[in-house]
């Protein structure tokens, strides 16, 4: 599994998005020989697991030229990473409060030569950013996270969507959503992406 998977669903790339995609592998490999953020069994599926699945995002909302979108929990930089390499005129702030996670993140976004995204290591009450969307992925319960970050998101519309929460999560979110007292859309990867290990999978979305 490699850029012929990107390139699968994204045929429309740049020639410099596309070499920015096929660098990450080596990047990531690089890096998380020194600081383990991809477990070593999950390695080998960088590219679905990790970059498609960030992706999906993309599905469902394209941003704007200079729409600022906050990654919280960024992790090794997904799905901040891939979003910046596609979205190359809007703004990243990818956030982790785990420092080893942030050098690797600094450490491919240097690789790559990306400009649009800046990575901090912070927890993500100390922001006092305002941004057009938050993305994540699976971080903490949806309750805690709207309540960390929804006074952040500023109203209107930089994208394909208004401005809001575009979260990837698995599984049953039913009970979940409801106790964030907002009104969520469910996305199903599987109706983008044909690959089994996005069945379960979906971003949920809701609009501030």
């Amino acid at each position: 599994m490699s850029m012929e998977l990107i390139l699968k669903y994204f045929p429309d790339l740049s020639e410099e998005q596309r070499r920015q995609f096929a660098a990450l592998y080596e990047l990531y490999a690089e890096w998380n020989a020194k600081i383990n953020v991809v477990s070593r069994k999950d390695f080998d599926q960088l590219y679905l697991r990790h970059v498609l699945h960030s992706l999906a995002i993309a599905k469902v909302c394209s941003f704007e030229p200079g729409a600022e979108i906050l990654d919280v929990g960024c992790g090794g930089g997904f799905p901040s990473v891939p979003l910046a390499i596609l979205f190359p005129e809007a703004h990243f702030i990818a956030a982790d409060s785990i420092r080893k996670k942030i050098t690797v993140v600094e450490g491919v976004v240097a690789g790559l030569g990306l400009k649009n995204i800046e990575p901090r290591c912070t927890r993500v009450e100390q922001i006092p950013n305002h941004f057009d969307y938050v993305v994540s992925r699976a971080v903490t319960a949806m309750p805690e996270f709207v309540e960390w970050i929804w006074h952040k998101i500023r109203r209107g519309q930089r994208g394909t969507l208004p401005n809001g929460i575009l979260y990837l999560k698995g599984g049953d979110l039913a009970e979940e959503l409801a106790l964030t007292g907002k009104h969520w859309t469910l996305y199903d990867i599987a109706s983008f992406f044909e690959e089994e290990f996005f069945e379960t999978k979906k971003v949920v979305y809701t609009r501030k």
